[in-house]
């Protein structure tokens, strides 16, 4: 982990964190698996928000949990958009 990345093992620990706390914040039900991915795939969608935005959240664990969670629940809202 260094110059504030994060690694694999907690990317996905982080992740599956991040995408828990959308589920619960959204009023989803997803599994374990699921959360993960949102969370990882969250935290990418709102890293490329941010800097289109010029905005950055630093590096680090506690900036890659805020993203995955800010990200899991804009792809939680997209995915009902779609689904009606």
């Amino acid at each position: 982990m260094q110059d504030g990345q994060v690694g694999w093992i907690a990317a996905i620990i982080i992740g599956g964190i991040a995408g828990w706390l959308a589920e619960k914040f959204m009023n989803s039900n997803m599994g374990v698996f699921m959360n993960i991915i949102l969370g990882i795939v969250g935290a990418i969608v709102a890293n490329a928000i941010l800097s289109v935005l010029h905005l950055s959240l630093g590096g680090g664990m506690i900036a890659y949990l805020i993203a995955g969670f800010i990200g899991a629940c804009i792809l939680i809202a997209v995915g009902r958009l779609i689904r009606r």
